[in-house]
Order: C-alpha cells, then structure tokens, then sequence
C-alpha cells in the first residue's frame, strides 16, 4: 500500500529549510532569502509519487521572540511539529553548535518520533571528516532514528534522506489532491514573491520590519492580464526612504524583479503596483497580524 504523511522541517532561522523544502518538491513554494526568519507561517508542500503522498511543513526558524508576530512564528512552528508524522531537525553544518542549538533541540526532544536529524550546507564544508564530531554530539542525545547529511543546495543527499523519510511515513491514502503542489492561495504566494525581492534587494536592517499586503487583485480576462496592487508595510520614515531608493530606484527595481518572478510564476502577464506605508509597531499589532494570517488561509483546513 502507499505511504502517505506529514513531515515538518524544524530549525534554527536561516538553517536553509526553505531552500531544503523547495530542493525535495523540485518546485519552488517557499520563497528563499539569505537574512534571517524570511518564513513566517508555516508553509505546506505536497509531493504526490508512485510511493505515495509527502506533505511537507516548512516553519519558521525557531529562536527566542521578541514580538508578537515573533511569537506568532514559533507557535507555526510549534503547531506544525505537533501535527507531523515525521519531525526533520535541519542544521546548518557549516556553523558551529551554540545556545541556540540547544534550545531547538529541547524542542524537538517534545516531538513524537520518529525525529531525525538533517545536517545541512555540507558543501560548505571542505573536509567531510569534519561532521563527525558533530554527529557523534547529536547521536549521543539519542533523540534521533536517522542522520543525514544534504546539501539543500546542491541536492547531494537529497535522494537518500527522501528513502529515509518514505520509509517512516504511514501507509495510507493520500492527504490532498495529487495534482496540488501546495495548499496556500496564488494572493499569498504572490505576496511571498514580492518580500523576496524586498529581502533580496534591501539592507539588513528591513527582513524584520518589512510586510507585503495584497490590496487589490484583479483580472482582466480579454488582455491576459492580472492587475496586483501592494503595499508595503515598514516600521519608521527612515526605512521607507531605503525601499523607495534614491528617486524612486530602488522601489523600481523591486518591482521590475517582482513582476519578471510573478508573471513566470502566474504564466500570464502582471501589472504590479507597489505603494510604501510607515506602520509603526506592526510587528505588534493583532488585528494586522491577524489579517496576514487569513490571508495564507490553507484550502482545506
């Protein structure tokens, strides 16, 4: 019979759950930046094979928070790890293990097994002998079935740690539609899509402070075209000044980018207006925070 189950990715922010997710669905569903907490929900991905269905929940990175919607973001994590079949811990390799690390793993130790260890970015490491002291730390919790190597990037042991996963997933129908790849509206994953661009073109001070909020969509059947229009939401003027750019620049190159990934992405042609707004304190806001979460609303769910 076919196996069919859940599997969430669980770690510290920045481990590379995205990049690992979107590797092993050979599809991109979450988006991917290099600067810290880019997920913020917990984000679902569905592989469907002749082996069976795998549901995938890449969560937020998890970390000590210090705002609401910080908190927000490790209760995604907290609920996804609690409903999976199978817990991944993914770890960046190539960092060494700190106080972070141990209090992740206090995490995953409240997990139901099987819990398996996903030991990440091993093409950073030149000398692969030197995972094994950082094997050797992690078997000896005794908290894992398996350890396996990957690099998300690349996809070196992507195919091995799949068999893992498959084998540890119950037999069962499927969970979703074999034909979804994912369970979250086009409007949410359009949003994603342009604070990617925001992540990937701003400075370091903005991935916490910025959101991106739909405000309009509309479709215009007899010219092919969808017409999206967004704002983005910061914390203070001084941030709002570093997305609009130097005469608009930078806003502009944001949107060209976002645009390029939205209409690949759509298969249509996209119209995007992007608007700037200073929203202090929005990271504690409930009604805001509460408005993006209906806004992911899992079909289904």
């Amino acid at each position: 019979m076919a196996r069919s189950g859940s599997v969430a990715i669980l770690g510290r922010p920045n481990a590379g759950k995205s990049t690992l997710m979107n590797r092993l669905l050979a599809e991109k569903v979450a988006i991917v930046s290099d600067k810290p907490q880019t997920t913020r929900h917990r984000l679902v991905g569905i592989l469907s094979t002749e082996r069976g269905q795998m549901v995938f929940y890449d969560t937020p990175g998890v970390h000590r928070p210090l705002h609401r919607l910080n908190r927000q973001m490790v209760r995604h994590a907290m609920d996804a790890l609690n409903d999976a079949d199978v817990a991944c811990l993914l770890v960046d390799a190539a960092q060494k293990p700190g106080k972070g690390d141990a209090y992740v793993l206090d995490v995953i130790a409240k997990a139901k097994e099987p819990r398996i260890l996903v030991l990440n970015k091993i093409d950073r490491i030149g000398d692969k002998s030197r995972l094994l002291p950082l094997i050797e730390r992690y078997a000896k919790t005794g908290l894992f079935t398996d350890l396996v190597p990957v690099s998300a990037l690349t996809g070196d042991g992507c195919d091995r740690l799949l068999d893992v996963l498959w084998d540890k997933l119950p037999e069962g129908p499927p969970l979703y539609d074999p034909e979804l790849l994912t369970i979250h509206p086009e409007r949410f994953l359009a949003a994603e899509r342009i604070r990617e661009k925001v992540l990937e073109l701003t400075t370091e001070e903005l991935p916490y402070s910025t959101a991106v909020v739909l405000e309009r969509w509309e479709e215009d059947a007899e010219k092919g075209l969808t017409r999206i229009y967004a704002t983005i939401l910061v914390e203070r003027p001084g941030q709002k000044k570093i997305v609009v750019g130097r005469q608009g620049q930078m806003i502009k190159a944001i949107g060209t980018a976002a645009r390029l990934d939205l209409e690949e992405f759509l298969e249509r042609r996209v119209y995007l207006d992007l608007h700037v707004r200073v929203e202090p304190g929005w990271r504690d806001d409930q009604a805001l925070l509460s408005t993006m979460d209906r806004d992911v609303d899992l079909m289904g769910e």
